[in-house]
């Protein structure tokens, strides 16, 4: 990403976005699973959206041995790829909701799995403004407090990325039961 010198207006609106979507999101996604629409059938998102999240949590990675090594353009690249992919799973994971009844877990491990999914719930809403606030900075040229703000939002997406795939593959044995 090039240095940019974005003016205080540009700055400021850019700011707002941030905070309007990272309360606009997690509420748009909360009040989506009250809402359920007849006749779609997306029952094959799920293994879709969880391959999308494991595919993030790698392109994470990679993206930091990116950067740990100087390649700063495929660094770049990985991470836009990353927000992609988030973006992605999004959009399918709502589809998927607004099309299906909630699924009950009835594994063996209950604890193990609420811990799971509700640290997973809960740190994906957070990871919306961190994220969002250290793309912000790399696309400001401010890599300082990049930098700083990756030391929280990289380790906290990647659990929620990986956390995804886990929380899929112990409900997947329950769904359409």
């Amino acid at each position: 990403m090039e240095t940019k010198n974005p003016s205080p207006q540009k700055v400021k609106s850019f700011k707002r976005l941030i905070l309007v979507l990272s309360i606009i999101i997690p509420l748009s996604v909360a009040l989506l699973f009250e809402i359920k629409v007849d006749g779609l059938d997306f029952s094959f998102l799920p293994p879709i959206y969880a391959s999308i999240n494991g595919i993030t949590a790698v392109l994470l990675v990679i993206a930091v041995l990116a950067i740990r090594n100087g390649n700063v353009k495929l660094h770049q690249g990985l991470m836009k790829t990353a927000l992609a992919c988030s973006l992605a799973f999004l959009v399918l994971y709502v589809l998927y909701h607004i099309s299906a009844e909630s699924t009950s877990y009835g594994g063996q491990y209950p604890m193990i799995y609420y811990f799971i999914l509700i640290s997973h719930i809960i740190l994906s809403v957070g990871v919306v403004p961190l994220v969002l606030y250290t793309y912000f900075y790399a696309w400001k040229g401010d890599f300082k407090r990049h930098k700083k703000w990756t030391r929280f939002s990289f380790p906290i997406w990647l659990y929620v990325a990986v956390t995804g795939v886990v929380v899929y593959i112990m409900i997947s044995p329950f769904y359409g039961n």
